[in-house]
């Protein structure tokens, strides 16, 4: 892939910076998920599109039989009244049916809710109040969860309901549940067999002209954030964000074969979606689906199913190279992962892939707004977060005022472009979208002369110390390679001297022996002196709190370090 460019006017001297045109843009096809879902089988038809094992077995799907598997889901949304832009939540792990459900929810032109399998129950009533969905197609048995259970205790009149005709006060929109996972049901929630029967009856040519009738600009998806920074937010995209993406993200991942693709990463956050199934559907690859991470388990699924690409949390290589059959499992087949992740440093592994990690984006914009393409050269990316994506302009405002910053200076990031979401739940868009229709995203950077994008991080985690802004992100970069470092989080800790304390907090590897003063002299190596930590702490892991997506808690870790040092004096 050519690597992409900015457009950037220098005589202005402004941060403003834009993708090519988006008419410019090759490679992309349908522009709803309904015709995405019927191209892909169209293109592949007969080759596998995903597969997972359960209980010793190995269930394969063609991407014909993806077709066919959410064209019956669909008739049977049609059945249960589903109409254009009602809401179809999906509580689920990775998994067959969750794809049926997602492509099947767009062929009947609803509104696909995704639901994370991660969330309480306090959460989930939330999220099914917000969202307002419809019909709930739910995975019953999550690990120690039963959601069927989990959903009648949160409206117990579901117990004695008859299927179709749940609602009630305190889930007034919700008339259907089904769980895909099993056959029998449980009170007014339907078991999957009876939930497919019903839509026997609907003719797939009223589906079809269904799907047809949905445009590129209605809402397509709904997606929850993780909650990293409070409660849940629900953010609606169209089918042209979402679909955009789910078609780059096979040409940013510089493929030169179909990749059968590992991850265990929930199909209900919005990167691995895009990522996981744009990268792997829109090439004619497989998908090797894991309902949820195990580390031994998913290096032998990796060996047994000759896997090419790894989607793998920061968080999870270290449990995969600590995994007991990690000396003897042959990963040979394994092309498409980072040469300089664990992994890749497997004596069977012999890896010249660079991934696409100079990139930024969010759930609002449906992954990312900026990147370059894999295997970019590090001359042209240095450390940046790319450049604009295809339609889309990046400018940098001055959090206080708004007003577009000289070209160079620190301010915050504000997006717009054709991915960009179609609002959060409940708030009026223009509540959340500047005069000019760009999202302040909260987070501090810079754009340089060649357009490039520099993300700095939060701004409310930006340290401010003795006059200086200090990013935790390059302090937490440079000291993730520090020997015996697992973890490393740098947050800003109260000081009456100089505003802020350069604190970072460590996990270190099993076994492993580091000290403060360790980690401050490995900081000095590359760091400016006043971005030295003045003070570093070590917590056990699960001392740090995490959302489900393993995102730090940022504000909680504060609050921990502070109460640490306070209890020092």
């Amino acid at each position: 892939m050519a690597t992409p460019r900015a457009i950037i006017d220098l005589e202005a001297g402004l941060s403003i910076s834009q993708g090519i045109p988006l008419g410019a843009e090759e490679g992309i096809g349908p522009l709803t998920l309904g015709g995405y879902v019927r191209e892909i089988a169209r293109r592949y038809g007969p080759s596998e599109a995903a597969v997972i094992h359960l209980n010793g077995k190995a269930y394969r799907w063609t991407y014909d039989e993806l077709l066919e598997r959410s064209m019956e889901v669909a008739r049977s949304l049609l059945a249960c009244g589903v109409g254009r832009g009602t809401r179809v939540g999906i509580l689920a792990t990775n998994r067959l049916e969750f794809l049926s459900c997602a492509f099947g929810t767009a062929l009947a032109g609803g509104v696909a809710t995704t639901i994370s399998t991660f969330f309480t129950a306090a959460e989930l009533e939330v999220v099914l109040k917000e969202s307002g969905c419809s019909v709930l197609l739910l995975e019953r048995h999550v690990l120690k969860k039963d959601f069927a259970q989990m959903l009648i205790d949160i409206e117990p009149l579901i117990a004695k309901a008859t299927p179709g005709d749940l609602a009630s006060e305190k889930l007034p929109f919700l008339t259907h549940a089904a769980v895909i996972d099993s056959d029998t049901g449980l009170g007014g929630i339907e078991g999957w067999s009876t939930f497919l029967g019903t839509g026997k009856s609907v003719d797939p040519s009223v589906v079809l002209a269904r799907a047809d009738a949905v445009v590129a600009s209605d809402p397509g998806v709904l997606f929850f954030s993780s909650g990293s920074t409070g409660k849940v937010k629900g953010i609606l995209s169209a089918h042209r964000g979402v679909c955009l993406q789910l078609w780059r993200w096979a040409q940013w991942y510089d493929l030169t074969t179909s990749p059968r693709t590992w991850s265990a990463n929930g199909f209900f956050w919005s990167g691995n979606f895009a990522m996981a199934l744009g990268g792997t559907l829109s090439s004619g690859g497989s998908l090797l689906l894991q309902r949820w991470f195990d580390a031994g388990e998913a290096l032998a699924l990796m060996e047994a199913e000759k896997g090419t690409m790894v989607l793998a949390w920061p968080h999870q290589w270290q449990q995969l190279i600590e995994a007991p059959n990690y000396a003897t499992v042959d990963l040979s087949s394994l092309s498409y992962i980072d040469r300089d992740t664990p992994l890749a440093q497997h004596p069977t592994v012999n890896s010249v892939w660079k991934e696409p990690f100079h990139a930024y984006g969010n759930t609002e914009t449906f992954t990312l707004i900026s990147t370059y393409p894999a295997n970019t050269p590090e001359e042209v990316a240095l450390g940046s977060h790319g450049v604009p994506t295809a339609g889309a302009t990046i400018k940098i405002v001055d959090p206080m005022t708004g007003e577009v910053m000289p070209l160079g200076e620190r301010g915050e990031i504000a997006v717009k472009g054709p991915t960009l979401m179609l609002g959060y739940i409940g708030v009026p868009l223009a509540d959340s979208l500047d005069d000019e229709g760009f999202l302040r995203c909260g987070d501090g950077g810079y754009i340089d002369r060649e357009g490039r994008l520099w993300w700095e991080g939060r701004l409310n985690d930006i340290i401010k110390t003795g006059g200086a802004n200090v990013s935790p992100i390059e302090i937490d970069d440079h000291l993730r390679d520090c020997p015996g470092v697992k973890v490393a989080k740098t947050v800003g800790v109260p000081d009456d001297l100089l505003g802020e304390l350069v604190v970072t907090c460590i996990v270190a590897h099993d076994g492993a022996s580091v000290s403060e003063r360790e980690v401050q002299a490995y900081a000095k190596t590359k760091l400016a002196s006043y971005k030295v930590p003045r003070r570093v702490l070590f917590f056990a892991e699960d001392e740090l709190e995490t959302t489900g997506s393993s995102k730090i808690k940022i504000a909680e870790l504060r609050k921990l370090a502070t109460e640490r040092l306070a209890s020092e004096v």
